[in-house]
């Protein structure tokens, strides 16, 4: 079994490579064969997960050594694989949810004429995220790191030809970067300190190390996975990231590039259990983010937009969640498989409104689409109960047991994060009804008639069965999880697990969930459902106005980091010119000006040399008479 390992990776590696290299004689077929072998990687996880159900719990860990990649004295880095319980869940999750969305893409972009290079960027893309939570070592996972930041640079500027896309293209792949520098030090520390970068060592070995430095890396790991998240404060990306295609938005959202941060100090777990400054860092991180994207998603009119605050607000949840230690990672990933599940569904159900729009994002131009969109708005709608956490379907499972664990931190450190994610809770049953209430109900906003005439239309089934499968797992996947315990048994093993013992009883928790549930889905209907939407939105307050503009976070990048690095920039270049140049050139010129009034000593004429000679004569004669009389 261990050797097919390798193969979840090499099967979508494998398309990329043809569909990017084959030319356009695959310009008919290339979407299906990218839809094939992404496919083929899910039956291979498949096949592998059944493999490890038959084995014992603390049996499960299979690991794969496909050659030495750097093997020098004193440094060995390997191109290996380990496939346990967590990377297991990764691994269906990512390929499963990605194969739906490579069978939604060819429909969707059915009429654009570079869907063959498309389909070869999805597949790169599923590779590199696989080889990120496949890797047994930090070097490697760093590979598959950066191999999705390119993926995303990719195809977030698919229709580069849009200079909105081509920039935020470079938006997500400049401030990943900056992530990206925190994972490399980190890795730096590590061999280090450890002279390893293997999971095995280097987990196994953190009593051995100082905390000061324990502290150093988990804080340069937070700051990775900040990136890579869409964490406060490099999440600015997120949103300009729904420029690329819809199927784009739905992957990188829902099961790939945005959970990898997750993952990260999932997997970090121990070496954060050993540091609490670090561990407090990502709580704050965490609760931060959750109520900053809440807020940015209750003031879009852009449903894409909408539902990318919600998920920089989801994943908040999430590293919270994991900012707890033992009685959060479980509680965590699980609300990160349910997520991928309804995240990936909504946006799916974005792009089928969008497809049946002619493109059009603006929510205030929609309105009624249920009675022409029957099937978008089924599966959109049980999707949309699933994040709000509606009783009984996926969100409601993973989201309660989060606000238990954040209440379970005990002291007013408990109260606090128990507060703040009752709030997340209001505020995304809110700004999700909003979106709802938006697109599917009321008046129609929009005109069958004129140059813009919309006639909306229900998406074609390429599109529509993947809406379908990914709503059943919306309404279903929370209470599979949840009954007995099971997810938080079967990662046990690999993450550990402490019951959360909230101050107050667990009953009343989940009371007080529903409650901010229902407060947040009246609110909404009372501002939108029982009043007429304007086409335009009016001016709103301040706090309104500041989340349409992301809370001002472009602003606040462009004054803390935009302009000092001009003005350093400025500074430097008038160090370069005033003062390194201007050493050089001068000594040029000062050397240049001496030769130059030598060169006129020699002028060709004899009566001048002889002048000189005697000049000199005269000046020797002179100073040895000087000297005798001395």
């Amino acid at each position: 079994m261990e050797s097919l390992i390798g193969l979840l990776v090499g099967a979508p590696l494998l398309g990329a490579a043809v569909l990017l290299c084959g030319g356009r004689r695959l310009d008919r077929t290339g979407h299906w064969l990218g839809t094939a072998l992404a496919g083929a990687s899910f039956v291979l996880g498949l096949v592998l997960f059944a493999d490890m159900l038959g084995r014992d719990a603390e049996d499960r860990t299979l690991t794969s050594h496909l050659f030495s990649w750097i093997p020098v004295n004193g440094f060995q880095a390997d191109v290996a694989f380990q496939l346990d319980q967590l990377s297991m869940t990764f691994v269906l999750l990512i390929t499963g949810v990605g194969s739906l969305i490579h069978l939604y893409s060819v429909g969707y972009m059915e009429h654009d004429e570079r869907r063959r290079r498309f389909f070869g960027y999805l597949n790169l893309f599923l590779a590199a995220m696989l080889l990120l939570v496949l890797a047994d070592n930090y070097l490697l996972l760093y590979v598959g790191w950066e191999g999705v930041g390119l993926a995303s640079y990719l195809l977030i500027g698919f229709w580069q030809h849009k200079p909105s896309a081509a920039t935020a293209a470079k938006k997500a792949f400049l401030v990943n970067r900056v992530g990206d520098v925190g994972l490399s030090i980190a890795i730096m520390l590590m061999f280090t300190t450890f002279g390893t970068f293997a999971f095995g060592p280097v987990l196994g070995s953190v009593d051995g190390a100082s905390e000061g430095t324990l502290t150093a890396i988990g804080l340069m790991l937070l700051l990775a996975a900040c990136g890579k998240s869409a964490q406060v404060p490099l999440q600015s990306w997120l949103g300009d990231a729904m420029e690329g295609p819809t199927p784009v938005s739905a992957l990188i959202h829902a099961a790939t590039m945005v959970t990898a941060g997750v993952y990260l100090i999932a997997r970090s777990g121990v070496l954060f259990d050993a540091t609490p400054t670090a561990q407090t860092a990502v709580v704050t991180v965490g609760a931060v983010t959750l109520l900053f994207g809440a807020i940015v998603g209750c003031a879009k009119d852009d449903i894409k937009k909408a539902l990318a605050g919600s998920t920089m607000s989801q994943i908040g949840y999430m590293m919270l969640a994991v900012g707890l230690g033992p009685i959060g990672y479980a509680f965590a990933i699980m609300h990160l498989v349910t997520h991928g599940f309804f995240k990936a569904g909504l946006f799916l159900g974005a792009g089928s409104v969008m497809h049946g729009m002619n493109d059009e994002v603006d929510m205030r131009r929609y309105g009624g689409l249920r009675t022409y969109m029957p099937i978008t708005f089924i599966t959109f709608g049980l999707g949309y109960l699933a994040i709000i956490g509606f009783p009984g379907l996926s969100g409601f499972f993973s989201k309660d047991l989060i606000i238990e664990a954040a209440f379970g931190k005990g002291g007013a450190q408990g109260w606090i994060l128990g507060s703040v994610t009752l709030l997340g809770a209001a505020l995304t049953a809110y700004y999700m009804t909003r979106v709802m209430l938006l697109t599917f109900f009321g008046e129609k906003r929009w005109s069958e008639e004129g140059e813009n005439a919309v006639h909306p239309h229900e998406s074609p089934k390429t599109m529509t069965i993947p809406m379908i499968v990914l709503a059943v797992g919306s309404v279903f996947g929370g209470a599979f999880f949840a009954i007995g315990e099971r997810f938080v048994h079967w990662l046990e093993p690999v993450t550990g697990f402490e019951h959360p013992h909230p101050p107050i009883p667990i009953w009343s928790i989940t009371a007080a969930t529903v409650a901010c549930m229902v407060i947040g889905v009246a609110v909404a209907w009372f501002q939108y459902g029982r009043r007429p939407v304007p086409v335009t939105a009016p001016r709103g307050s301040l706090l309104t106005r500041a989340a349409r503009r992301d809370l001002l976070q472009d602003d606040f990048n462009h004054v803390a980091l935009v302009k000092p690095g001009e003005y350093l920039t400025r500074g430097l270049v008038y160090l370069d010119h005033s003062v390194v140049d201007g050493a050089v050139n001068g000594t040029a010129a000062t050397f240049g000006g001496l030769s130059g009034r030598l060169r006129r000593v020699q002028n060709g004429f004899a009566r001048s040399y002889a002048v000189s000679m005697f000049g000199g004569a005269a000046v020797l004669v002179a100073a040895t008479l000087l000297m005798r009389a001395v």
